[in-house]
């Protein structure tokens, strides 16, 4: 599936459709039976479909401008921040900021910086809830990671107990710009940033983020400003 971030508000409503349209046409069929059989229940599949668009709803995001700063994948609230080993991809100590998607949250991903893509790993697993502690340990994920100029960071997409499949648009060797769309959780999750611990952080736990708006931290470095 090829993606275009396209602003305006007729090419996100095209994206919306492009994801939902399966849904709603089981859905569109369920009603067409229930009015047939049973109307009072008609209104069920009305109100599913509803969701559905509202589940997929693809706002228009201001992206903040500067090749420095590390934005935050997804929409959400953080649930922990704290140092770890990386092994994958930065192979080293990192930064690692959880944030948890409820299912009321915008589910699309961001890249948190311009970059290459030069990692990509999908990992099969659980389907334990995104906001236990150990469901990062256990669950599906998928692993991407970027760098430019030398520093590195990497997203974590992971699925939930009612998220049960994980889409990622980017391959290696694909350019992203700061909030490029790179994929999308169906349905409740989480999504895990890896940063460089020198990073200057400006949130903490317990902060609402938004996915391409919200600056997670300023990197060391890069000092170029986006035009």
């Amino acid at each position: 599936m090829v993606v275009t971030d396209c602003n305006s508000i007729t090419g996100r409503f095209a994206l919306t459709l492009k994801l939902a349209w399966r849904y709603l046409l089981v859905l569109a069929g369920l009603a067409a039976i229930f009015c047939l059989t049973h109307p009072v229940f008609a209104i069920v599949p009305g109100m599913l479909a509803a969701f559905i668009l509202y589940f997929f709803r693809n706002p228009k995001r201001t992206v903040p401008a500067g090749e420095n700063l590390i934005l935050s994948p997804a929409d959400g609230v953080i649930l922990e921040i704290g140092e770890v080993f990386e092994d994958r991809f930065f192979k080293d100590k990192t930064i690692r900021v959880s944030i948890f998607l409820s299912i009321l949250d915008v589910h699309f991903n961001r890249s948190p910086l311009t970059g290459e893509v030069k990692y990509k790993h999908y990992r099969p697993g659980k389907f334990l809830p995104a906001f236990k502690s150990h469901a990062s340990e256990y669950n599906e994920k998928n692993f991407l990671g970027i760098e430019n100029s030398g520093i590195k960071v990497m997203i974590c997409q992971i699925t939930g107990f009612i998220a049960r499949r994980i889409t990622c648009w980017v391959d290696e060797g694909k350019n992203l710009a700061g909030g490029d769309l790179i994929g999308i959780i169906r349905f409740g999750s989480g999504t895990e940033l890896f940063i460089p611990t020198e990073t200057n952080l400006l949130v903490k736990k317990g902060d609402k983020v938004k996915a391409g708006e919200t600056v997670i931290g300023i990197l060391p470095g890069i000092n170029r400003t986006m035009g």
